[in-house]
């Protein structure tokens, strides 16, 4: 069998996507006829039924199932490699990945080491709950991310184990307490389970203002005033923090700044 297209791939997910030729067609802005041709010429050529077609639905084969999955994964790696491609023809920069409130101690420490490091890189910090997909689409160059997180397809160097603690303002009832369970945060109207994508000082600042209750790594601890307080939570895992960036991929920007987070967490 020929090589199959990209465009192939990209026919067929949007047909898997609203298990509907002519909204596939309307997205594609193709007129349907031609869709349907292509789809029924791929599993011709693939000798495979990729989806079960009656006057009332289309809906995927066990066959189209997996094909699905797998050119999900290939236009995303094509993504990647293109949005990588164009950084290396830009100026040096590294685009680091992180989550709010995880790490973030630590974060400002690596950052401060690099900085003062040999010819470093400008370095651009971006806040997001989706830190395998930054990484795996090249949007970053690598990503503080927990060993418990999604890692396929991702090279990883350990740094150091955190334990949660919950943040909240200093007069808050529950702040006075030497620990806490989630079940003491069920019923705070402020608790945000996953902390919105804010830079660590601007976490700090809505705690203080009384705005936010937030489960944080440990390394946060540092970095508090008088304004937050830490308390231990208990029945929660430790979480071990790694940096994570594409597997097999070579940047000395990026390089140069694992060297250092891992000095950094060394000696912390």
């Amino acid at each position: 069998m020929d090589r199959l297209e990209v465009r192939d791939l990209v026919y067929f997910a949007a047909v898997a996507e609203h298990r509907h030729f002519g909204r596939a067609a309307e997205q594609l802005g193709i007129a349907q006829p031609p869709l349907s041709r292509a789809i029924s010429r791929l599993e011709r050529r693939m000798d495979v039924r990729l989806f079960e077609r009656t006057s009332r639905r289309v809906e995927l084969t066990a066959a189209g199932e997996v094909f699905l999955r797998e050119s999900n994964e290939i236009l995303a790696a094509l993504d990647g490699a293109v949005r990588r491609t164009q950084q290396a023809a830009r100026p040096r920069r590294l685009v680091l990945a992180a989550p709010a409130g995880t790490g973030a101690g630590l974060l400002g420490e690596m950052l401060d080491a690099y900085r003062r490091g040999e010819d470093p890189a400008p370095v651009e910090v971006l806040f997001t709950a989706d830190l395998g997909a930054a990484v795996r689409t090249g949007t970053a160059d690598a990503a503080l991310m927990c060993s418990s997180d999604d890692l396929d397809g991702l090279d990883t160097v350990d740094l150091v184990d955190e334990t949660p603690v919950a943040l909240l303002p200093a007069g808050h009832p529950l702040a006075t307490r030497d620990s806490l369970t989630m079940g003491d945060l069920d019923g705070e109207d402020r608790f945000r389970a996953q902390p919105p994508p804010l830079s660590m000082d601007e976490l700090l600042d809505r705690v203080a203002l009384g705005e936010l209750v937030v489960i944080s790594g440990s390394s946060a601890t540092g970095r508090l005033g008088s304004s937050v307080v830490a308390v231990p939570m208990l029945g929660m895992p430790v979480k071990r923090i790694v940096m994570a960036w594409p597997r097999a991929t070579r940047s000395a920007a990026r390089d140069q700044f694992v060297d250092t987070a891992v000095a950094v967490a060394a000696r912390s």
